[in-house]
């Protein structure tokens, strides 16, 4: 394959060939994310509930695509975080690398299918998982967006990995549009499992320390239990930054392009209490606590926003992250006369980030003149920049059971849900957001350089007051899905969901989904939907300040402006409504041999009026002789800031896909090989920009480098090879993902960088000396493989400022080869 095989990986041609090579093969059981699942390997999981509520399935035999990740393939991965580790295996998931951006840097944003990621609607133990507080404001994927922060779920509280990867409003509400990942916690008794890891990257940095502990106990003795989970990880910081060949004199590195140092920690719950034979009791959840140390962009000596007495050589800000997370789901279910069940269940989750500015200062108050003459020449160098905060409140109530009509089964499901989700802003200290001590815009202060000094803290300016808020909404929603076999052969189901909301209406969406089985050796299936994501409570409410490099490499303060604000008033900016779609997938499944399966299914996905956030909007360059000259810089001058971006409905989008996953375990004496494949494409096309701005055309409100981030920010090709070989007490396993290329030119428009497709090789071996005890040494990376470098000449002036490999889209990371030791006992 090449680096431009992605750009026509979808054509008829193509589809054809994969098709037929499909039916070159035979099957086995499909399993997560692709990986097949092994029936015969000790304590493998081989069936999923997700995608239909009648009855637990093998993956190979739903009637949608749906994924399984079992306990040994997490084992087997080397990556200790969620995200990663889905990355790894599933080549439908994307969980780019992000740095220098902010609280992005801490949660990254986790995708399915190339859609967005608040477009993945998370579950835990089937029940909604609430979202991140955080709204991704940089340059990267998910730009506008809140999605689930997924690393927030340690490891080793995970039984294993659903994942539904077809169009799903109707049947599970908003969010679902890319797909469902429905995590399964663990629920064993009897055996605490203790693991430890250890690793570094081959240049020295980034080294890992992890440790977890599981523990099960019984309730009682009609099967009641309670399972533990405590972890603790402490990742050191990585930087691939080059020499600063611009700003300083000789050339040093001034900027840490890399992973944050990260400090992360973990208590999961998971618990059940039988009350008699046919009803229980659960709950589950956890909380986190994880800490990010990052940078922002490097302050020169001679730059406005420094101040030379304090920082001769000029400074790198120090952006301090704190993350809490908890949740807490309780219910209770029952079952019924014929063969009915009843469940009922409130869930509870928030998400807290806080940010807090280092190494930084407010240069307003340093220069601010001081009552009878000279300045104060003082300002605090750290200070608390405010709080993000979200919470979510959902009662679900849920019955489902098998009617008679004429003779005929039909299995039903049907429920009702109230959520309640909040959103709040707090803002920081003082000194993070204020123009000099009075905050009054009127009194001049100049920097060292003459011009009017920068507000606020260097960085990461704090939230103000005026960007404070406390705000929520509340939707109700009722469902309904029906499943019955026609024949033996031929299952048909249908779902339909009503939801209503406080703040914008009701919408109705509906799916159909069909298998076929003419023999056991070969299977069709195939679906159609509707779906709709209502506009985030963080998409509605959020705002703020802050400071952005433009295209020509100049710092420039940017307000976030919220829903309703005078400055979206001021451009015409309607109120958020939700997005829409309709999807569509077609897949065939081939098993005509034990151990041996290939599922391929093609997929669409249609989302208009999808939520984006806007391009920066600058003034007008140049002399304005009118205000209706420079109908822009005639709305930003009076907020003296140098650009704005706001949420908007701004775009309709295409996404195009194809998935073909092959397995075949070879069975021997004594040992046995299973090798996998798994090939994903994905095309995402805007196919219009749309503006209700008399101000702004589509394609200033959503610019050329914006459609490029949405179009190829994320790779058209993900494909996963692997070999997994068990011999007695050795096992021994090699992964190899291929990403195809992706570009930006968010930073260096007109100018289009790519970064071309990359292999990444890992290999880990694992002896066990016992049943109870084994030790395992990984690769990652083993060939030290790196994006491609900037372009020196076209894309300057990063990699002059120390940007060597890639930034806005970043699939493979800049970290290189790492390896580590784990060691894993059971008692």
């Amino acid at each position: 394959m090449t680096k431009h095989t992605g750009r026509a990986n979808l054509n008829r041609t193509l589809l054809a060939s994969a098709l037929l090579a499909a039916l070159n093969h035979a099957g086995a059981q499909e399993a997560a994310g692709g990986q097949q699942a092994r029936p015969s390997d000790e304590g493998t999981q081989s069936v999923v509930v997700l995608g239909s509520r009648s009855s637990a399935k093998t993956a190979l035999d739903t009637a949608v695509p749906v994924g399984l990740i079992s306990a040994k393939d997490m084992q087997n991965a080397g990556p200790l975080e969620l995200g990663k580790l889905l990355q790894t295996l599933d080549p439908s998931f994307n969980f780019t690398s992000t740095f220098i951006s902010d609280g992005t840097d801490i949660i990254r944003p986790a995708t399915l299918r190339g859609l967005g990621p608040d477009q993945l609607l998370v579950l835990v133990n089937g029940k909604r998982r609430h979202q991140q507080a955080l709204v991704n404001v940089q340059q990267t994927i998910g730009r506008g967006s809140a999605g689930t922060d997924i690393n927030a779920i340690p490891l080793s509280a995970i039984h294993h990995i659903e994942v539904l990867r077809d169009g799903a409003a109707a049947q599970y509400g908003s969010d679902a549009i890319a797909g469902v990942i429905n995590i399964v916690l663990k629920s064993n008794v009897g055996e605490t499992q203790l693991s430890g890891t250890v690793g570094t990257t081959s240049k020295g940095d980034g080294d890992l320390v992890s440790g977890s502990a599981n523990t099960g106990v019984a309730l009682g003795t009609d099967g009641g239990y309670l399972n533990l989970t405590v972890e603790g990880r402490h990742r050191g910081e990585t930087n691939r930054a080059g020499l600063d060949t611009l700003r300083v004199d000789p050339p040093r590195v001034t900027q840490r392009i890399g992973d944050s140092l990260a400090k992360d920690a973990y208590l999961w719950w998971n618990a059940a209490i039988p009350l008699g034979k046919d009803s229980e009791f659960y709950a589950f959840g956890g909380v986190s606590k994880r800490t990010g140390d990052s940078a922002g962009f490097f302050r020169s000596a001679g730059d406005g926003r420094t101040v030379p007495a304090v920082y001769p050589n000029g400074y790198l800000p120090n952006i301090m992250t704190t993350v809490k997370d908890a949740s807490l789901a309780v219910g209770y279910k029952r079952d019924l006369a014929n063969d009915w069940k009843f469940d009922v269940s409130v869930n509870h989750g928030r998400s807290e980030l806080g940010f807090h500015e280092r190494n930084s200062i407010n240069v307003s108050y340093w220069y601010e003149p001081k009552p009878g003459g000279g300045i104060y020449a003082e300002s605090p160098l750290e200070a608390d920049t405010g709080r993000l905060k979200f919470n979510q409140t959902t009662f679900n109530a849920d019955l489902r059971g098998p009617v008679d009509i004429g003779g005929a089964k039909l299995l039903v499901a049907g429920g009702f849900e109230y959520r309640r989700d909040n959103y709040a802003i707090e803002a920081g200290d003082p000194v993070s957001y204020q123009y000099g001590r009075t905050n009054n815009p009127a009194i001049k202060i100049f920097d060292q350089t003459g011009g009017i000094a920068a507000s606020g803290a260097q960085g990461f300016p704090g939230y103000t007051p005026g960007t404070a808020v406390d705000a929520g909404r509340h939707n109700v929603a009722a469902y309904l899905d029906a499943e019955h076999n026609l024949t033996p052969h031929l299952l048909v189901a249908g779902a339909v969901r009503f939801e209503k909301y406080s703040d914008f209406g009701n919408t109705t969406t509906g799916k159909l989904s069909m298998r076929y089985d003419p023999s056991r050796t070969i299977g069709m299936r195939g679906s159609v939907s509707t779906g709709f994501r209502a506009p985030g409570v963080q998409q509605k409410f959020y705002s703020s300040v802050s400071t952005n490099l433009n295209t020509a490499g100049v710092l420039t303060e940017t307000l976030t402006a919220r829903e309703g604000s005078a400055v979206t008033r001021a451009f015409g900016i309607s109120p958020l409504k939700q997005e829409t779609s309709q999807s569509g997938s077609i897949g065939i499944i081939l098993r005509p041999v034990t151990g041996f399966s290939v599922t391929a299914d093609v997929y669409r996905t249609n989302i208009d009026d999808r939520i984006v956030f806007s391009s920066n909007i600058a003034p007008e360059s140049g002399a304005c002789l009118t205000a209706a000259a420079c109908p822009i810089k005639a709305i930003l001058d009076p907020l003296k800031v140098g650009q704005a971006q706001f949420f908007t409905n701004a775009i309709d989008t295409t996404t195009d896909g194809f998935d073909l996953v092959a397995d075949h375990t070879t069975k021997l004496s004594n040992a046995t090989l299973v090798l996998s494949g798994q090939l994903g494409f994905n095309r995402t096309k805007v196919k219009s920009r749309n503006s209700q701005s008399p101000v702004l055309t589509g394609a200033q409100l959503f610019d050329d480098s914006q459609v490029t981030l949405i179009e190829r920010g994320q790779p058209r090709q993900h494909h996963v090879v692997g070999a997994d070989y068990t011999a007695g007490a050795w096992n021994v396993n090699a992964r190899a993902n291929y990403y195809g290329e992706v570009q930006g030119q968010g930073f260096t428009a007109p100018f289009i960088q790519t970064w071309e497709a990359k292999w990444l090789v890992d290999l880990t071996m694992r002896y066990s000396f016992s049943k109870r005890f084994s030790l395992s040494a990984g690769l990652n990376n083993v060939f030290d493989t790196y994006p491609t470098e900037w372009d020196k000449t076209k894309a300057a002036p990063f990699p002059q400022l120390g940007f060597t490999h890639c930034w806005e889209t970043c699939p493979i990371g800049i970290n290189g080869r790492s390896g580590y030791l784990r060691a894993d006992y059971a008692f």
